[in-house]
């Protein structure tokens, strides 16, 4: 039996493996089809009659217009850990698996957050800056003495707060730890003993906003966390506290953030994902000299890329030879699944 694997792609010559070649490798005979899409009915005429599709569920609009059309699909790869823009209330009405790549750039992730809290803390940014346009007269020089040193803090003893508490905080945790940090997390949707395990203190979103030091956001973004830090919420922070974002842009009112960062409720922030991507380039928060932005590359090295482009076709493979995904969303489908599929694992 051969099956219809389509991959839609966001980026027109994105350096993607042929998943048809992997597919046959290990032993399944697929029609593979690689199409760039960005819109609903681009994605509906490339993959309504695909048994499997591979995207990236953060950039392609796999709505429920979309899935409601997508008669013989078994099941939809998310290629990475974020799936904003698939409707998973729809896809498993539709008894559609559902499947990402959890795992692939824990290191990655949490490396960067490290690095934005060091790059912020000790002012990495602007002393580089500083010497590149020839500020550095003296040694000691009295105007970085002055205007930068005072603001330089040690990360021993400080507070590291974590909004979120999946994969990716817990992989920074033992980094932070390292540094001699104390740290506490909010995520109402995991068990205490997750926190327990690692020696991190499980707190509610308010308190954490006001003790925490450095609070660096690791959430899904979903209707209930879109915009969960707005004005309100960022007064409640320290005025010496940094706010790290490597999750999603959405989760910050960024208009909000330019208010709180000009009226001194906290001292900086240092982010990977914006809202919109790219950042607007006249939004105002490019002017503050307190605010680093790198450009959504948190999650990439080469190893997190090989890994990234591999499992894909390790998924879909185990899906059409009978088994289930490793990264499944929606697991309460499998029994509609396996009545309509014969599934048998």
């Amino acid at each position: 039996m051969g099956f219809k694997v389509v991959q839609v792609i966001d980026i027109p010559r994105a350096p993607i493996p042929d998943y048809g070649e992997m597919l046959k490798q290990a032993g399944v005979e697929v029609e593979f089809v690689k199409v760039h899409c960005t819109t609903e009915d681009e994605v509906i005429a490339a993959a309504h009659d695909a048994d499997a599709i591979i995207g990236v569920a953060t950039f392609q609009p796999f709505s429920r217009k979309v899935i409601e059309r997508l008669t013989k699909c078994r099941l939809i790869l998310s290629m990475g850990i974020g799936y904003d823009n698939l409707d998973l209330e729809a896809a498993t009405g539709h008894n559609i698996l559902v499947a990402n790549v959890p795992d692939y750039c824990l290191e990655e992730v949490s490396d960067h957050a490290m690095a934005l809290i060091l790059t912020s803390t000790r002012k990495i940014v602007k002393l580089s800056r500083i010497v590149e346009e020839g500020g550095w007269k003296t040694e000691p020089d009295p105007e970085i003495q002055r205007s930068i040193w005072p603001t330089m803090s040690r990360l021993r003893g400080q507070t590291l707060g974590l909004v979120g508490f999946g994969r990716i905080p817990r992989t920074l945790v033992p980094k932070a730890k390292g540094f001699g940090m104390r740290v506490i997390a909010y995520d109402p949707y995991v068990q205490p003993s997750a926190f327990e395990s690692l020696g991190v203190e499980r707190v509610e979103l308010d308190q954490l906003l006001a003790e925490s030091d450095i609070i660096s956001l690791h959430s899904a973004l979903t209707a209930e966390t879109k915009h969960m830090l707005d004005l309100e919420q960022l007064k409640k922070m320290k005025p010496t506290a940094y706010l790290i974002n490597t999750a999603r842009g959405a989760l910050i009112d960024q208009r909000a953030l330019h208010t709180a960062l000009t009226a001194g409720y906290l001292a900086g922030a240092a982010l990977d994902v914006t809202e919109p991507e790219p950042i607007n380039p006249d939004d105002p928060l490019l002017k503050l000299d307190n605010v680093i932005i790198t450009a959504h590359s948190a999650h990439f090295s080469i190893p997190a890329y090989l890994e990234l482009t591999r499992r894909p076709g390790e998924e879909v493979a185990r899906v059409l030879k009978g088994d289930w995904p490793i990264g499944l969303l929606n697991p309460q489908v499998k029994e509609r699944y396996s009545q309509r599929w014969g599934q048998a694992g």
